[in-house]
């Protein structure tokens, strides 16, 4: 190994043991578990070091082991600011008192597909009892489509992909599904023409807004402020700019300040539903 990749790996492993070492006292920095503890570290760890020295306390990044821990930690009221998507945000508002403070700009918008040849497929009805290709629940694509199926006893199969959309859509190009969930950017920009012309669109999603970080009832009202304004047009910029680049798309320049009202009653898709928690 030479001396310039021995030191990333070096700098890596220590970021991420620094920012993973939480104690009873530090304040909680999180998101769901997409992504490696390494990749999470260096996604969140200059988040969390510098809203550690914005607020003059000690904030870590702590990353899930699997989403049934990070659901049952959520539901335990664990983790201080939140990054995820519109239907999580709004269930610990409705249920933790949280609060939301910055927004990825767009919204959120999913396709429900189908083989553009495919005759028998012309209609979400149509696939009542069939399969569809979507990222595990409680991913917020495969809830928005499922949302769309009011009657829990007709509705489609869902078979749950792991690795994000574009597995889903190589599953689905291998003759797993009758049809398959994907957002709507992905469908516009990761797909190549001749992809998109074998696919139709029987089915899109009510726009949500974006995903969005969210903080409890343990940072006062003055804290969230100054997370607010650092993270939309200070040095938290910077620091937020990893985050930004992964899921915000390369037009996105910054994180906004979001509101309650936009966020509240999305957890809907979460709750009283099959493929809920």
């Amino acid at each position: 190994m030479s001396l310039s990749r021995f030191s990333r790996w070096l700098t890596a492993i220590v970021l991420f043991m620094l920012v993973t070492q939480v104690s009873a006292q530090d304040l909680i920095l999180t998101a769901p578990p997409r992504e490696t503890p390494q990749a999470g570290a260096k996604l969140y760890g200059p988040l969390a070091a510098h809203l550690q020295k914005l607020l003059g306390l000690p904030v870590k990044y702590q990353h899930p082991k699997n989403w049934l821990n990070y659901q049952r930690d959520m539901r335990n009221d664990k983790y201080d600011i939140v990054f995820d998507g519109p239907h999580f945000i709004a269930w610990r508002l409705a249920h933790l008192n949280h609060t939301v403070a910055v927004k990825l700009p767009g919204t959120l918008v999913f396709h429900l597909l189908a083989a553009a040849d495919n005759n028998a497929v012309n209609s979400p009805d149509d696939l009542i009892g069939k399969k569809i290709c979507g990222i595990s629940p409680p991913n917020l694509s495969t809830l928005s489509v499922l949302a769309r199926f009011d009657n829990p006893v007709r509705q489609p199969v869902i078979l749950g992909i792991k690795g994000g959309m574009g597995k889903v859509y190589k599953r689905f190009a291998a003759g797993g599904c009758d049809a398959l969930v994907l957002r709507t950017t992905f469908y516009k920009k990761k797909l190549k023409d001749e992809d998109r012309a074998k696919l139709k669109i029987i089915y899109s999603s009510k726009p949500l807004p974006n995903q969005a970080i969210s903080t409890s009832s343990r940072i006062s009202t003055s804290q969230r402020q100054k997370i607010v304004k650092s993270i939309t047009q200070g040095a938290g910029q910077g620091a937020a700019q990893p985050v930004l680049r992964r899921f915000g798309g390369k037009k996105a320049k910054s994180f906004l300040p979001a509101t309650q009202q936009e966020y509240t009653g999305h957890n809907v898709l979460l709750e009283g539903v099959i493929f809920g928690w």
